[in-house]
């Protein structure tokens, strides 16, 4: 579901009609992005108009068997005054890192937790939500940041597609390609749908040396991280910037572990679960 901060124009609406959704949220329409999505999904594609002024109530309220559960609503403003705490020997902390650590706890305060996200280049890039350990929350949202550079290689831009395949064909196969069961593509007669030609295997070794090359990363949490082992997993996916909480009894390893790997790390001081 498309939910937009500005009015949609004709050429927001032009990308959207190939992208697969179910509906779009807005302020506000333009008369050409309103008949462009009219015709998207044979005419059923939801169509919804904003309030921009609403303001919700200050408490949230959830009936469950009979039991109500009652809740301030979230209403913290997530703005750089979250990132001036930085706790780690390097303070270096460009621009571009303030904006990708700052997309990356507006996501956390509206994401299932506990949860953790990787941004880069102004987007986020592998989200892990809904976990019941925060390092696993580290690496499901590492491994979706790993798939994500793993598409930019030379090995999966040039694959050899047949014009004919369909977008969601070609992600399907670039997923299986890169993933561990590559052998259900290659090694049967399954890649003669997609492909014009057999391409050579995109092995371990060239994932783990392109790999290598990811730098830049932020990654943000929607509480503290308890341990050291949550840095060095996101150190292999390229963290160089890190936002979380803070407050842990183990604070002092997890900055000697970012100090290891001269990251940048900011202690927020703000909790952004989400139930």
């Amino acid at each position: 579901f498309v939910a937009l901060s500005d009015e949609c124009d004709a050429q927001t609406a032009s990308f959207l009609k190939r992208e697969v959704s179910d509906g779009i949220i807005a302020p506000s329409y333009s008369p050409e992005a309103l008949e462009i999505l009219k015709s998207k999904r044979k005419g059923t594609y939801l169509i919804l108009q904003m309030d921009p002024s609403y303001e919700p109530e200050e408490f949230e309220r959830k009936q469950v068997f009979g039991v109500t559960f009652e809740q301030k609503r979230n209403d913290v403003k997530i703005t750089e005054d979250c990132l001036k705490d930085i706790a780690t020997k390097n303070h270096d902390l460009p621009e571009s890192a303030k904006r990708d650590l700052l997309i990356a706890l507006i996501t956390l305060k509206y994401t299932q937790s506990n949860s953790v996200c990787y941004t880069k280049d102004g987007q986020a890039i592998g989200i892990g939500a809904g976990q019941q350990s925060r390092v696993h929350c580290t690496r499901l949202a590492g491994t979706k940041a790993d798939n994500w550079f793993l598409r930019q290689s030379p090995q999966v831009l040039n694959l050899p597609f047949k014009p004919e395949v369909r977008r969601p064909d070609r992600d399907n196969a670039i997923d299986v390609y890169i993933g561990e069961e590559w052998e259900d593509l290659l090694e049967t007669d399954d890649w003669k749908r997609v492909f014009t030609e057999k391409p050579p295997v995109f092995t371990r070794e060239e994932k783990k040396a392109w790999l290598k090359k990811e730098t830049g990363v932020s990654l943000g949490s929607d509480a503290f991280f308890p341990f050291g082992d949550n840095i060095e997993r996101a150190h292999k996916s390229g963290v160089t910037y890190v936002a979380q909480t803070g407050g842990s009894i183990r604070d002092d390893n997890v900055i000697e572990t970012a100090d290891k790997y001269n990251m940048t790390m900011a202690m927020t001081h703000i909790r952004l679960f989400h139930h």
